[in-house]
């Protein structure tokens, strides 16, 4: 029988992210760090790939390793199609998120220098929250909004200290960072609904075989490129599929389906904090003063976003508001 974690959510009117277990919200927590690191770790592995393999080869040749490694597991697990209803938001997932983006981002990359295109993208966590509160009814609390805010401010300092005086940008690439942006926000907020009615593991899969199918058009380039690109740069264009696309977009699925998209989208900015690491503890890239307080206030804004207001004790805690939990847990 095909197995699917979302089936006891796909009741109408439910939803994964009403009443999660303190378990249930450590996993999502552990997810969602998953996916950040090996989406940090993207951005050192898209350097080496990136020099050998144009924008839509690249993204074709990540997403049909990705896609194979999904299908396996998917295959493994027994868990079938998805049904019917979660087909509208894998589709337009994994045309704007696994197709677009990808490509775009590639591309911009390349007309613009590594700081203008991160301060671009980071637009992108600001669009989920927004289109979230319009088309999936999530509040935008202060702590998301003021932590989102801390971030972003982050993210521009980590961009400006990327570009360097040799830094440039052109009216194509910023349109395509934009577009990667807006493509990632479109994305997820479609992804959304969809893990309400199918597993992490359906959505991300049938997703990314919805990408690599878009990005078919650069299969004569993928051929032609890998014939005489270094191990090296293909060894790592696998290592983007097998890892910061089929796992981490898998734990992200994951725990976008135990959270709001906007408090997922804020979790994000920790990126560009760990690819500073990275890029110091592997490249050897010294960080100056302004990227590690970039970088600080990445990581802040991130722990103010995900943080809860503490809720004052009630007056009538004690007897009285034990009988109202109570009342509480029989009406569950």
């Amino acid at each position: 029988m095909p197995k699917s974690d979302a089936s006891a959510s796909a009741s109408p009117g439910s939803s994964s992210t009403s009443t999660p277990t303190p378990a249930s919200a450590r996993l999502a927590l552990v997810a969602a760090g998953v996916t950040v690191v090996l989406w940090a770790s993207a951005f050192v592995s898209i350097r080496s790939a990136g020099a050998a393999y144009s924008p839509g080869a690249l993204a074709l040749g990540r997403l049909l390793a990705g896609a194979l490694v999904l299908g396996v597991v998917l295959l493994v697990r027994r868990e079938g199609l998805p049904p019917r209803a979660a087909w509208p938001g894998i589709l337009v997932s994994g045309l704007l998120w696994f197709g677009v983006y990808m490509v775009a981002l590639n591309w911009g990359e390349q007309e613009v220098d590594a700081g203008t295109a991160a301060m671009l993208v980071n637009v992108g966590p600001i669009l989920i929250a927004l289109l979230g509160a319009r088309f999936l009814g999530e509040t935008l609390p202060p702590r998301l909004l003021a932590g989102m805010a801390v971030s972003f401010a982050g993210a521009v300092a980590v961009g400006l200290s990327m570009s360097g005086e040799d830094g440039h940008a052109s009216v194509l690439g910023v349109a395509l960072c934009l577009l990667a942006a807006v493509a990632y926000a479109g994305g997820v907020v479609a992804q959304k609904p969809a893990l309400a009615r199918a597993s992490a593991l359906q959505v991300t899969t049938f997703g990314c075989a919805i990408g690599a199918a878009a990005c078919l058009p650069f299969a004569g380039q993928l051929v032609t490129e890998a014939a005489r690109a270094p191990l090296s740069a293909t060894a790592n264009m696998v290592y983007l599929g097998v890892f910061p696309t089929a796992l981490a977009f898998t734990t992200w699925a994951y725990a976008l389906a135990r959270t709001t998209a906007g408090r997922m989208g804020a979790t994000t900015y920790a990126v560009p904090a760990l690819v500073v690491l990275m890029a110091w503890a592997l490249l050897g890239e010294l960080p100056g003063a302004l990227t590690l307080v970039g970088g600080a206030l990445c990581l802040a804004g991130v722990a103010v976003s995900r943080s809860r207001p503490r809720t004052a004790a009630s007056p009538e805690s004690g007897a009285g508001g034990g009988r109202k939990e109570a009342a509480g847990e029989r009406r569950q």
